[in-house]
């Protein structure tokens, strides 16, 4: 995780990269160049590009069609929406009754270690969208995606609470920085 050897790379060391080249900067130590991490450190301009093209991403025509029928592209989706957040944030993905992309929302913000969660405000919130199913996410900034029992029992609670109201959940994701997101579902936790 953290290089042996901090000091900068020269530009002979570092790989070759598509595109435009790098502006000048102040060599940047190795153990500050993971992925991990990497959005807060970027300049309020380039993070505005980012949040822009998260929009745009959650605003297109292919992505309300085609994005929840794809467990590969949802995961894409939240990993780039919660890798880099350095507190826990809880996410729905609220979703017609053929699977399309209604909205995806972020639904409550907390800690570095633990975000409260309220079914009440869940199900307003998919009454609200007048949504059939959904998909929750959060993350983990730990870095360790593996569910708690806390999760555990949040999704369970959830789950009959929107049974209630006839709205389905179909997965519960754990991101938990550059790896794979973890799927409730494909873990049997559903």
């Amino acid at each position: 995780m953290v290089a042996a050897n901090t000091t900068p790379a020269s530009d002979s060391d570092a790989p070759r990269r598509r595109g435009r080249p790098r502006k000048s900067v102040d060599p940047v130590p190795v153990a500050d160049r993971s992925i991990s991490g990497c959005l807060p450190k970027l300049d309020p301009a380039a993070r505005q590009i980012i949040e822009l093209a998260i929009k745009v991403l959650e605003e297109s025509a292919v992505y309300r069609t085609e994005a929840a029928t794809s467990p590969g592209a949802v995961r894409l989706y939240l990993q780039l929406r919660l890798a880099e957040l350095e507190h826990e944030e809880f996410h729905a993905i609220w979703l017609d009754a053929q699977n399309r992309v209604i909205a995806s929302e972020a639904l409550f913000s907390g800690t570095l270690t633990q975000t409260s969660v309220y079914p009440r405000e869940v199900v307003k919130a998919a009454l609200a969208k007048n949504a059939a199913a959904c998909i929750f996410a959060h993350n983990h900034p730990s870095g360790v995606p593996e569910p708690s029992r806390a999760d555990e029992l949040l999704t369970r609670s959830l789950k009959e609470a929107l049974a209630l109201i006839d709205v389905r959940v179909l997965d519960h994701f754990i991101v938990a920085g550059t790896g794979n997101p973890l799927s409730f579902a494909e873990r049997g936790l559903l």
